[in-house]
């Protein structure tokens, strides 16, 4: 099997030096980048399987590389944040972030979040690679490809983080029921929705703002207020194939 490579943005090196450390311990290939400019031609170039992103770095910050490679790079991004401060989260997840962990960095919670996160995108991988498991939804003119990850609009490519994408397959998939937070967390994160994660919803209005002609008034993906959100199959324009 093919080793993992990590890309980890990190200044502090002493951290950098036992993060990388302890993770090549556990199997994966780890690259250390120490300033925030330099990591967006790494990220760009390289296309690690997956991307720890540090927020306070030198010349640009976590969230300016976070912005600047999203568009270019769809693979996924953990963020390191900030015990202190929440806002760091919801910034790092409205940039496009797959998930964060907080300092002071916990080893074994970091590994498990890296290989949740890298698990969501080995599965498209092997059905890639074996022509008969490629599924395919179509709603209208929305068409979501699990084998490539790819979701074209009105024939046009949408590109999606891997949250983003995972989110949105999760409820094309179970279009016409209304899924809670619980339930997106558990199938999209593999865990618990523990009441204060907002990951979740801003993953859902960063989708309505690709997706939705008026983010503000969705239609396509509704909030059903007490319970969750709904996919609306018929809401996605043209004729409806699947």
């Amino acid at each position: 099997m093919k080793t993992k490579e990590i890309l980890l943005v990190e200044d502090d090196l002493p951290l950098a030096g036992l993060i990388r450390d302890y993770l090549i311990q556990n199997g994966f290939g780890v690259e250390v980048v120490s300033a925030g400019d330099e990591a967006v031609s790494v990220i760009i170039e390289s296309r690690p399987d997956l991307v720890i992103l540090d927020l306070m770095l030198p010349g640009l910050d976590g969230l300016s590389v976070c912005r600047e490679v999203r568009p270019h790079y769809p693979g996924p991004i953990l963020m390191l944040t900030a015990r202190e401060d929440d806002m760091d989260q919801v910034a790092g997840l409205e940039m496009g972030a797959d998930d964060y962990v907080k300092k002071p960095v916990e080893p074994r919670v970091l590994l498990a979040r890296i290989r949740a996160l890298l698990r969501r995108t080995d599965v498209s991988v092997s059905n890639s690679e074996g022509h008969a498991s490629t599924r395919d939804l179509r709603f209208g003119a929305l068409d979501i490809n699990f084998a490539t990850r790819s979701v074209t609009f009105h024939e046009k490519e949408v590109n999606l983080s891997t949250t983003e994408f995972d989110t949105l397959w999760v409820l094309a998939s179970q279009s016409g029921e209304v899924l809670s937070r619980d339930a997106l967390s558990h199938e999209v994160k593999g865990r618990e929705y523990d009441g204060f994660d907002r990951s979740i919803d801003i993953c859902i209005s960063r989708l309505r703002r690709k997706l939705e002609e008026n983010p503000e008034k969705p239609e396509r993906i509704k909030t059903v207020w007490g319970s969750g959100y709904l996919f609306v199959a018929d809401a996605w324009g043209g004729p409806n194939r699947g």
